[in-house]
């Protein structure tokens, strides 16, 4: 198990029940609701919890933007509707600036970075992960990075990719015991071409880590300028996520998914809970429809529904 599951992380002290999974977003076996007084632990009337069981579960996040810059923007009308038609964590944080961290928080459960390292941390890591978690439960995984130099590839930025996104590159899982001697399991790292592929070939990984480039994921400029105005960046996100996330959540070959998207961090200047208030989003059949939470959720959260 991963340590999110066993203990309180240190970035926040926060009730069980909080960093159990974001529970109430999703809708319950049979088409059912989970009550509200559903327990995650004993399940609502002392009976196990119920959820569905997703053939994937996909992730994408994008970066560097408060809940107040993307939550009723102009600029991202696509990600607006999706989150009014489906589901919105309204009270959800990241848990520490610079990006890494939070990248690691949500695939290892641990910062494993600090502020002072910041994006600049080596690696390798150690710890438990989803890359460990998914070959004990005999599940399947890829990260799809958009701009990948080559299938594999654990090295440094080759703009517009950046390894900072990519957290599987640090395990030692993956990037074997020095950080720099690729195992087998590397060749999960690809392109995020290779979802195309694989949709058609009915080959889609129960788990699929999702990271547009840093011209599309709103952390830089489009098409690599320099100068932008900040709903430049946002629009380019949003017209990214229309383009290749939305054919993804309509398409009846991934009917039983469930699709969820984050932002790494707020603005530098939002330290709300560590990281700043983020927006995140659940979509797909088993998301409850036109629903907004204000239940308290940071990255571990989504860590853990992933899990379960």
């Amino acid at each position: 198990m991963l340590k999110s599951r066993l203990r309180l992380s240190s970035a926040s002290a926060v009730s069980w029940l909080v960093l159990s999974f974001l529970l109430f977003m999703i809708s319950g076996c049979g088409g059912g609701s989970l009550s509200s007084n559903h327990n995650p632990v004993t399940g609502g009337n002392g009976g196990p919890g119920t959820l569905p069981s997703p053939d994937h579960v996909f992730l994408v996040v994008l970066e560097n933007h408060s809940f107040s810059n993307v939550i009723g923007s102009p600029a991202m009308p696509y990600l607006n509707g999706l989150a009014n038609a489906n589901s919105l964590a309204a009270n959800y944080f990241a848990d520490i600036h610079p990006s890494l961290g939070n990248y690691f928080m949500l695939t290892a459960g641990e910062l494993e970075t600090n502020p002072v390292l910041g994006d600049s941390f080596p690696g390798p890591v150690t710890d438990d992960n989803v890359v460990r978690a998914f070959a004990s439960a005999g599940k399947t995984w890829k990260a799809y990075m958009q701009s990948l130099p080559s299938q594999g590839y654990i090295g440094p930025d080759v703009l517009p990719y950046v390894k900072r996104h990519n957290p599987f590159a640090y395990f030692t899982d993956v990037a074997g015991a020095t950080g720099t001697q690729p195992t087998a399991m590397a060749a999960n790292i690809v392109n995020f071409t290779q979802l195309g592929t694989d949709v058609a070939a009915n080959a889609v990984p129960n788990f699929a880590f999702i990271a547009p480039d840093v011209n599309n994921d709103a952390h830089d400029c489009p098409g690599g300028g320099t100068t932008c105005a900040d709903t430049d960046k946002l629009t380019a996100a949003d017209n990214w996520l229309k383009a290749n996330i939305d054919p993804l959540i309509h398409n009846p070959a991934l009917s039983n998914s469930v699709f969820i998207i984050t932002f790494d961090e707020g603005q530098d200047t939002d330290l709300s809970n560590g990281g700043g208030q983020v927006a995140t989003v659940l979509a797909g059949t088993h998301v409850k429809a036109a629903f907004r939470s204000s239940t308290l959720y940071l990255h571990q959260n989504t860590l853990r529904l992933i899990l379960d």
